[in-house]
């Protein structure tokens, strides 16, 4: 699975907060790509949490 975070990202911070193993938030929300296998469930969870829709899992 790839996860990515588009230019729509508002650095809310809802997905550093559900899912703080994959998303930082820096001004915009970072992907850790290497804890992302382990961490699916909280990364649809974050995705689906987003209010702009910046979280793309393909």
């Amino acid at each position: 699975m790839t996860v990515t975070v588009n230019d729509s990202c508002i650095g809310c911070g809802a997905c550093e907060s559900i899912c703080d193993a994959v998303f930082s938030v820096d001004g915009t929300a970072q992907v850790d790509e290497a804890a992302v296998a382990d961490n699916m469930d909280c990364v649809k969870e974050a995705a689906e949490a987003c209010p702009v829709s910046a979280i793309e899992v393909e």
